[in-house]
């Protein structure tokens, strides 16, 4: 079985715009910025043997306040220019109760299956509660990137990091 890190991708590998205390996806490929220092991170878990995945919710598609054809040319620009496998986005908004949606662990269940990816020996890094709580319900362990958001706090991620790379460095020296 194959042992993944799956990313989050608004705050953890691009910068999130923060408005109130809130994070906020890039609007179009134009506003994307990469956070310094991903594409070598990503590049350390590949050459590592970790599979990359980003899982994704983007809400804002089912709000009407994006297109789905925006989120995906964001997402193929970032699987051009990473060393991700694959980018499994949400376009589901809370009240639809679907399975993809992050607290819930459908995406990361979803690729397991997929990849025969051992959830156990597994990673989830993120920036929200959300992508914590869906981490802890897929049996993974998770990273926190706490950006001190004014929203609410995750519950017991396995680390607290500022940044992909610190988790980075302790998945690899957990690893060796």
């Amino acid at each position: 079985m194959l042992k993944a890190v799956f990313l989050d991708r608004d705050g953890v590998i691009n910068k999130a715009s923060v408005i109130d205390g809130k994070p906020y996806p890039p609007r179009n490929l134009d506003e994307l910025e990469l956070i310094p220092g991903v594409d070598q991170a990503i590049l350390q878990l590949r050459d590592r043997g970790y599979f990359c995945i980003v899982v994704t919710n983007q809400p804002d598609v089912a709000r009407g306040k994006t297109s789905k054809e925006t989120v995906e040319s964001i997402n193929q620009f970032l699987i051009r220019h990473l060393a991700i496998h694959e980018i499994i986005s949400c376009y589901h908004d809370e009240h639809e109760n679907c399975g993809c949606r992050k607290p819930k662990p459908g995406s990361l269940l979803k690729a397991a299956l997929k990849y025969n990816i051992d959830l156990n020996k597994s990673f989830m890094v993120g920036d929200r509660w959300r992508d914590i709580e869906a981490g802890q319900n897929a049996g993974c362990k998770t990273f926190f990137i706490d950006y001190q958001y004014n929203e609410k706090q995750p519950q017991n991620p396995t680390y607290t990091v500022a940044s992909l790379t610190d988790a980075v460095n302790i998945i690899l020296n957990e690893a060796s």
